[in-house]
């Protein structure tokens, strides 16, 4: 599946959700989908809880992320020595 093809997965509705991206046809959002995986839940246990979804929705989530994030820049934290 190309890039264009999963970015395709993903919308942004001003209705649906406040406009925060989603999988096309829920209300899972893309922040949503990230922060089960961030927390453990593994794609078996994603799909198996939402029907409907497939991999490819999971893999347009982390497609979406990676594409927001390519243009901001971060700074290093530096802790204070005390």
């Amino acid at each position: 599946m190309t890039d264009r093809e999963l970015l395709d997965r993903i919308a942004a509705n001003p209705k649906i959700m406040v406009g925060k991206p989603v999988i096309k046809g829920t209300r899972l959002t893309v922040e949503y989908i990230l922060n089960l995986l961030a927390h453990g839940a593994t794609v078996t246990e994603i799909l198996e809880e939402y029907e409907g979804l497939v991999e490819a929705d999971i893999r347009a989530c982390l497609l979406f992320a990676s594409r927001s994030l390519e243009s901001t820049s971060f700074m290093p934290l530096l802790a204070n020595k005390t």
